[in-house]
Order: structure tokens, then sequence, then C-alpha cells
């Protein structure tokens, strides 16, 4: 007995539990609806205490942002919805149904785009405590609505027992899973809201007919096939009078729920097909059908007569139209049409048509309807038994047929605006098209007309009735102005945004073109709006400026660009350059460094000394380049660049705006030269072939300074003469010779020493009479700098006069002056003869020398008094002969004339002796010879020559033998062949002769 208490007790606690629970249920998500539709989600409490009719709240989670709660409707505070759906709850656009006391239905009659989100149910707590769920949520999704169908209204007339074939287009593009119902429906008589189900294929492809057709379908007498992948056509193999209707198809798209039931998301319509059914057995019937009997002003209204009759092939009807019981028109039975005077003239206009179809159909089309054309329409038949004939043999009036046209009221209107009436380049623009009034769909086209541009308009965008956006092709690439939006508002106002507009030429007007359609007419409204798109560049400047302008060498400088511009300029991307044109300018600027608008820094390569000694700030507007320990190569002119792109863009490809700053120049003073080189005048005397120096001092410098030695001869005629670098070196004691002493005879007699720290000697070997004049040296200080080497300044010498000591006797040589010419190419030869005796024990030297038209004299050949010779113009090596026919000749013989061998030459020879064995030879004597002036004569021109310097000439000249000899050889060839067969001929005659006569023998 207490085991069973205990049970009991346990059990009521349990129950007591479940009850006391409280749990809210909502459909299982996530559900698709689609947009425009008519969408319901219910939400159930149970396990609730206190009374029998709960509320409910109804709240959304919009995926913008998916914290925040946005109240919607309640069942008991008419202040619970927000803002944004305020409206619609109050003109119950969204309203919650009781089903009962604990379950409510949301409605939203027309879903919008919107309206997708999380939603929630919550039900408030009438519970003696909080225990179980007092909300749940469930996921909706907007889809578009895909779903189209299509048929052709139509007027169909068929003999009972006849087939008839119905088809209609199904297309959708969902991209979820769904599936289709597609049947057909009748409306007969004035019941145009009660239709009858004809034949439906089911979203489970199963077809069910309708009550009426269930046993025609049975016996496959109606049908419903799938033809491809959108037409669906339904066949009546025998039309019943029961058929007469208004026959239409209706679509519907399924979509399985994540609860497992199946939920119709969009449902369409077709066209009405109206059918007529001759009845067989009845003498004479009329009817009288319309496609469409409620019409609108502009529309086209069609009438079909169609007249029942047995064997009608073979009998004669004569038909007339009545309106109001006023006839219009008649068509006699050979099918001439009569129309009455008001109508002739509208069937001349083209707005009315009537003819005879078939002997039992007759056809009144009407095109643009007004009012006027209200009423009601028959169609009398009469028979005769002739065509002709006046007397009627019997007559039927069709039932009248009420067509009713109203009137198109144009209450359309348009407004445009904007919400960024002036905007900076790269900012969106945001566009406004509201229309109001309109009672059909409509066509929403965005153009553009740029400012200062005369010309067609640009197509921005257009939307059509459906809903289908194209953009004009300037607006195609989305990586030039960004996605352009063209959103539709629940309101029919149509919003464009381009995201990022390029330039000025964004701005302009913007004008919304709206059409309607209704019923074949249709109405335009268009208006317009003005945008201004500021440049980037507007107001856009840069300064540039340094607080020294000379700069010590070491020292630091810093430049400050400040940029200044006509909008926020932190909020947009900004590159800054740096620039650099060295002193001297060298035409350009070279890119120093360049700081782009994430930080990135980019070194020039025209200037990699800067890198390692250059700081870069910024500090809002203003750019600063700090140049530490500044050297020479820092001087020069700075520049610096701002480049900025528009705001909603990535900055790739050009900037949207460029601009330069002002020059500044910096100079950096180097340390001052101190250098100070002797410049006393002085004299060398030295006797022909001996060595001597030339001296350069320097009087002070800077300690640690290096020099570079430049040694110049000045020679003594003409007095003009242009100084001649003689050797240059270098402060790393690198060697470059002059050109007039580049030759390896005259290297190895000018040779630049340091004899100690401030004293350079110029030391010429074996001077001549050709080395005199003033000697003098250039001195370069150059410094070590941080860098490299600087040349601080330089300093010349005093001139050295060089002067040969004469010798104590003079040797005889003839003095007389000559004038020889010679042709180019031959051969000339300049004597240079020694008179008188010399001393047996002594060697001669002799020198030629040919001065040209510039003064300059140049030594052309040498002979040693140990007989080497010598030639310091080695290009003169071959042509330059020295002979000597007796001891005392000392003639120079020069080979292939050549116009630049023109001059004044003279010979001077040197008479040597040496006092004992062992000792320097000594000069003794010394003499010049006279000179001789040598004039070139151009070549004179020969057969030779002139065969030779014509090719064509000497072409002929070559080839006229060979052309010869071949003619030759053929003239041979012909002649021997035609030897060969005349002899040949005269053997062949010859023993034809002889076996004749051997015929002649055999007869006999």
């Amino acid at each position: 007995m207490g085991l069973m208490r205990c049970l009991v007790a346990a059990f009521l606690l349990l129950l007591g539990l479940s009850t006391g629970q409280r749990v809210v249920t909502v459909p299982k998500g996530p559900l698709y609806r689609t947009e425009g539709s008519h969408v319901t989600l219910w939400c159930k409490v149970s396990g609730y205490q206190g009374p029998a009719e709960q509320n409910f709240q109804w709240s959304i989670y919009l995926p913008s942002a998916p914290e925040r709660e946005v109240q919607i409707v309640s069942t008991v505070d008419d202040s619970f919805p927000y803002a944004i759906y305020t409206q619609r709850v109050r003109s119950r656009g969204i309203y919650v149904e009781r089903v009962q006391g604990d379950a409510v239905l949301l409605h939203i009659t027309k879903l919008q785009e919107q309206d997708a989100g999380v939603y929630e149910c919550h039900t408030p707590n009438t519970d003696e405590r909080y225990f179980g769920s007092y909300s749940a949520k469930t996921n909706l999704s907007v889809i578009a609505d895909t779903l189209s169908a299509s048929m052709a209204p139509q007027v169909l007339t068929r003999a009972e027992g006849e087939a008839v074939e119905l088809t209609c287009e199904v297309s959708k593009s969902t991209i979820q899973h769904t599936h289709l119902s597609v049947g057909w429906y009748r409306l007969q008589g004035s019941a145009k809201h009660h239709a009858e189900e004809v034949l439906t294929l089911s979203k489970d492809f199963v077809l069910r007919p309708g009550p009426s057709y269930a046993q025609r379908f049975l016996v496959g007498d109606v049908r419903l096939n799938k033809v491809g992948n959108t037409t669906y056509k339904l066949s009546i193999g025998g039309v019943e009078p029961s058929d007469r209707g208004q026959l239409y198809c209706e679509a519907t798209e399924w979509i399985e729920d994540p609860d497992e039931t199946w939920k119709d998301i969009s449902r369409k319509q077709t066209g009405r097909t109206s059918l007529a059914v001759m009845s067989q057995g009845r003498d004479l019937s009329v009817d009288i059908a319309a496609a469409e009997s409620s019409l609108s002003e502009g529309d086209t209204l069609q009438l079909n007569c169609v007249v029942g009759a047995q064997r009608s092939s073979s009998r004669h009807f004569q038909v007339l139209w009545l309106l109001n019981g006023v006839e219009m028109a008649r068509v006699d039975p050979h099918g001439v049409l009569i129309w009455e005077d008001e109508y002739g003239e509208r069937a001349k206009q083209g707005q009315l048509r009537a003819f005879k179809h078939s002997n039992t159909v007759y056809v009144l089309t009407m095109y643009k309807v007004g009012l006027k054309d209200n009423g009601t329409y028959h169609c009398s038949v009469s028979e005769v038994k002739t065509p002709g004939d006046f007397h009627s043999i019997q007559t039927n009036l069709s039932s009248g047929i009420q067509v009713d046209v109203k009137p198109i009221e144009r209450r359309m209107r348009l407004s445009v605006s904007t919400s960024t009436p002036q905007v900076m380049a790269g900012d969106a623009l945001i566009l406004l098209c509201e229309v109001q009034g309109a009672t059909s769909p409509v066509s929403v086209r965005w153009w553009h007309l740029p400012p200062q541009h005369p010309g067609p308009r640009v197509l921005v965008a257009t939307m059509e009735q459906d809903g289908t956006l194209s953009l004009g092709s300037a607006y195609q690439d989305g990586r030039i102005r960004g996605s352009l939006r063209l959103e539709k508002g629940s309101s029919g106002a149509f919003t464009l945004v381009i995201p990022n507009t390029l330039d000025e030429g964004d701005g302009g007007r913007y004008g919304c073109k709206v059409t309607e359609w209704s019923q074949g007419r249709r109405w335009t409204e268009e208006g317009e709006t003005a945008v201004t798109v500021n440049s980037m560049g507007l107001g856009l400047h840069a300064t540039l400026r340094s607080r020294i302008a000379t700069v010590r060498y070491g020292q630091s400088f810093e430049l400050v660009c400040q940029v200044s511009a006509s909008y926020t300029f932190e909020e947009v991307p900004v590159s800054v350059g740096w620039l650099f044109q060295p002193s001297p300018p060298t035409g350009h600027y070279h890119k120093l460094v360049w700081v782009f608008h994430n930080g990135t820094v980019v070194w020039g390569t025209a200037q990699p000394h800067f890198q390692g000694k250059a700081q870069l700030t910024k500090a809002a507007t203003s750019f600063r380049l700090c140049i530490h320990n500044a050297a020479a190569a820092d001087e020069g002119t700075y520049q610096c660049e701002v480049e900025v792109w528009r705001r909603n863009t990535p900055p790739l490809g050009q900037p949207a705006a460029t601009t330069r700053s002002n020059p500044v120049g910096i100079k950096v003073v180097l340390p001052e030269s101190k250098l100070l080189v002797a410049t006393e005048e002085s004299s060398v005397e030295v006797a022909g072939g001996a060595d001597t120096a030339i001296e350069c001092r320097i009087v002070f410098a800077q300690n640690n300074s290096q020099f570079a030695i430049t040694w110049y001869l000045l020679p003594t005629s003409p007095t003009d003469a242009t100084p001649l670098q003689i050797v240059r070196a270098d402060y790393s004691s690198i060697l470059e010779y002059g050109a007039e002493f580049s030759s390896p005879a005259q290297k190895s007699r000018f040779l630049s020493q340091r004899v100690s720290s401030n004293v350079f000697w110029l030391r010429i070997l074996s001077a001549n009479t050709g080395d005199q004049g003033r000697y003098y040296c250039v001195v370069e200080e150059w410094l070590w700098l941080v860098d490299g080497w600087y040349k601080l300044g330089e300093g010349a010498s005093g001139r050295t006069m060089l002067e040969f000591k004469l010798p104590e006797r003079q040797l005889q040589l003839e003095k007389t002056n000559h004038s020889i010419s010679a042709r180019e190419g031959e051969e000339v030869t300049l004597h240079c003869l020694l008179q008188g005796a010399r001393q047996p024990t002594s060697h001669l030297s002799a020198m030629w020398f040919r001065r040209e038209e510039s003064g300059r004299i140049r030594p052309l050949l040498t002979l040693h008094r140990d007989g080497a010779i010598e030639y310091p113009q080695q290009s003169l090596a071959g042509r330059l002969y020295l002979r000597r026919p007796t001891a005392g000749n000392f003639s120079l013989t020069l080979q292939s004339v050549e116009e630049g061998d023109a001059g004044v030459y003279h010979c001077q020879l040197q008479e040597w002796q040496q006092q004992s064995e062992g000792e320097d030879w000594v000069l003794k004597a010394s003499a010049r010879s006279g000179y001789t002036q040598l004039t070139t004569i151009p070549p004179e021109s020969t057969v030779s020559s002139r065969i030779c310097s014509s090719p064509p000439l000497l072409n002929f000249i070559l080839y006229l033998p060979l052309v010869l000899i071949l003619l030759l050889v053929l003239a041979v060839f012909c002649w021997y062949f035609k030897f060969r067969k005349s002899k040949k001929g005269n053997i062949t005659g010859d023993q034809l002769m002889e076996l004749q006569g051997d015929e002649g023998v055999k007869k006999t």
C-alpha cells in the first residue's frame, strides 16, 4: 500500500512539471517565400497557466543588424511596432490573426525584400513563475518570384465532337529546389469567380481531373501532356456543348519546408481563351463570343459570330452586326461587306474590320475602342435560297454580349530628387524617382547629360516592368564606378545609386523617364535633377618650404610640404613623392622617394645615397623630409608631388588628382679652399739632348688635401698659341697624357714626379729644340668628404721658360729656302746638306720638323747619335725615310704624298762629342737648315683612273671579251654540226646507188 502511494505521488509530480512548463513553437526554418506573395507564419503556445487567451508579440532580427530586435506587431499593444512597420500595420499590410486562444497567424500581405530575417514570436508571461520557453525563432528568406505562365488569348469555335488543343508556357528560374503544378480551368456564364477544374498536373507529377471531366479523363478524351521543358498541352478529343466558356491555365510553384510539408509560394494565371461549341442537330443557331468584353480605351475588341446549321457549306447566309439594335455592317452570302456611314469612315481609317472567315464563322474587329463603343452587340443571321434573294427563309438573332469600355484616367505623377546635390569625385550619387498614381507596372529609364557637353543623353540604367535591370554601356564595368544599383521601393520609389563618381563629367543633369502600359496604350512622365561633382583637384595645392636655403657641409636640413584642399584631406587616400634635380640641372627631376597611402615607402634608384640619411614624417596635412649630413651631392632643387584618389575606390591606376609644389633650391657649401701655388716667373736653360725639370710648388693647402697636377706647354710661336696639355696626374697619381704627347716616345720623355708633399716636377728627358716654350702647372685641391672626393679649388703656377744653351760653334748647313710641289700619291725628297768639316770623333744627330698652318711645329723624325731612328708620330713611320747618300746628306723622303703633308719643313743637326771613354756625350755644335715649302697637287686623271672610277665602264670592259669568246664558240659548233650533216647525206646517196646496181644484176 505504501509503494502504491509513492508511485501515485511521483506520477502527480511529473504531471505537474509537464503541465507547468511553457513551450512556444513556430515553423521550423529556414523558410523561403517569394517577393510580393502573401505569407503567414503560425505561432502556438502550450503548457501555460493563466487565461485561455494568450497574447503574442512578433519581432524581427534583420541581416544587417542580427543582434538588434525590431518590433513588428502585438496582439495587446498598439504602440508596439517600430516606426518602419507602423504604416504597414495600420494599413493591415501586416496583421495578426487569432486562430484560437493559444495560436495565431502572422500575415504579411505583400512580402518585400527587406522583410527577410529571423522572426521571433514572444508570449508575455501569465504563469505564477517563469518556467519553460517564452519565445521561438524562425528564419525567413525572401527570394525573387521567377514563375511565369503565358497563353495568348483567342476565340475558338468548334463543332460538337471536334478536337481542341491549348498550350501553356510555364517557366521558373528559382535557385532553390521547387516543384510545379499546372492546371486548366473553365469559366462559364457570369460566374467569373467560380472556375471549374478541367485537368491538373500536381506537384507530385500526378494527373488529377475535375469532377465534371473525370469520366472523359479515364477514357482518354481529356489529356494533359508536357512538351519540352516549358510547354504544357491540354487536348480535348471531342468537345461537348458543356465545354463552352473561357479556358485558362494556372501554374503554381511549391517548395518543401523543413517540416517536410509543401507550401505554394507563387501562383500565376494566363489569359483566357473563349471556346464556342456548335451543337449538332439544330436547324439554325447563332452564337456570339468576344475574346474580352471588359476593355479600356484604346484596346482591341474582337467578336465572333458562329452559325450552327446542318449542311452549312451548301447554304447561304447573310450576317448583320448590331450595336444596341442599330446596324453597323452586313456581310452578304458572297462575303461582300457593306458598312453604315459612320462605321464606313472608321473602316477607311483602319479602325474597323469585318470579314467572313468561313460559311459559319464571321468576325468583327474594332481597333482602339472608345467610350462610344459601349453597349450590347448582336449578330443577326438570315438564310436565303440563293445569293441576291431578298426573301429570307429564316432569321435568328444571337444573344447579346455586353461590352464595357472603361475610360483611362491619367493620374500618374513623377518627382525626381537627389540627396547628394553636390559631391566630391569618388563619393556616391543617390538619385530618387518617385512615381505616384500608376495603376499598372511601369518601366524606368535613367539618363545622364554631362555638364557643358551638348549632345545625346547617355543611358545609365533601365528597369523593365518585370524588374529586369540593364545598364548602359558606360556603366557596365563595375571596376570604374562600382556596382551601380537601381532599386524599387514599396511605395513606387526608384532609387539609383552610383557608388563612385569619377570626375566632373559625372555631374550635370540626371533624368528619370517612367512609362506605364495599360491595354496596349502607354503613358510617359519625365523629370530631372541637377548634380554637381567637384574635382578632387579643386583647391588641391602643395607648398614646399625650408628654413634655410644654404647648408654647410655635414649639417642637416628639413623640407616641409604643406598640402591644402577644399575637402577633408584626411579622408582620402594620399601618396606623396619627393623629387630632386641635382645641381647643375640635368633637365629633369629624379624620383627621390615615394610614400604611398598605406605607408609603403619606395626609394628611387637614380639617387640611392639619400636612402640611408633621409627621414620621412607626416602630421595631418604636413609632410616632412629631413636630410642628415648634407653633402655636395645633396645640392639641387627639391619638389614634392601629391596624388589623391577617390574616396570609395581602391587606390589603383591613375590618381584622381595630382599637384606639384613650388621648387625649393638647397645649396651645400663645401669647406673653403686655401690653396696657394707659387706664381713666380722663371726660366731654365738646357743644352740640347740633356735632361731638365720644371718645378711646381704649393705654398699652402689644407693638411688632408690631395692634389691633381696638370702640366701645360705654351709654344713660343705663334703668339696666340693655345696651351698644350702634356700630362695630368690626378689625386690617385693616375697619369693621363694630352693628345700632342700621347705617343710612346713622348710619354717616355715627359714625366710628372712628386718630389715632396708640396713640390712637383715635370721631368723632360733628352730635351730638344722642339721642346722650347713656357711651361706651367695647374694644381687642383681635392678633399675626401663623407660620400666621395670633392674638388675644393685650383690654382695655376707662374710660367717657366725653357731655353736651349747655344753650343760653342755652329755647323754649316745649307740655309737656302725652297718651294716644291708634289702630286698626291707621288714620292718627294726634302734635302738637308751639311757643309764644311766636323770633328772625326764626333757623332751627328738629325731631326726633321714640319710647321702646320696653325703654327704648331711637329717633330717628324729623329736620328739619334747612335744611329737609332725615332718616329714621334707612328702613323708616319711607313712613309718617312731618312736617306744618307753621303755622310753630310740627311735628306727626308716622303712616299705617297697626301693632302695633309703640305707645310713648311726644316731639319736640325747636332754634333756630339765624348771627352773620354765612359763620360757623357756633350753637344758641341748645332745648326738649322733653311725652310722648304711643300705644296700638294691633286692626282691627275688618267684613262685607268677614269675606268676604275666608273663601275659601268669597268664592267663593260671586263665582260666584253667573255661575250665575244662565247659567240665565237657557238659559231664553231654550228659550223661543225652543219659539216657533219652534209657529209652524212653524201654517204647515203652512194649506198643507194650501190643497192640499185645490185638489183639490176639480180633481174638479169
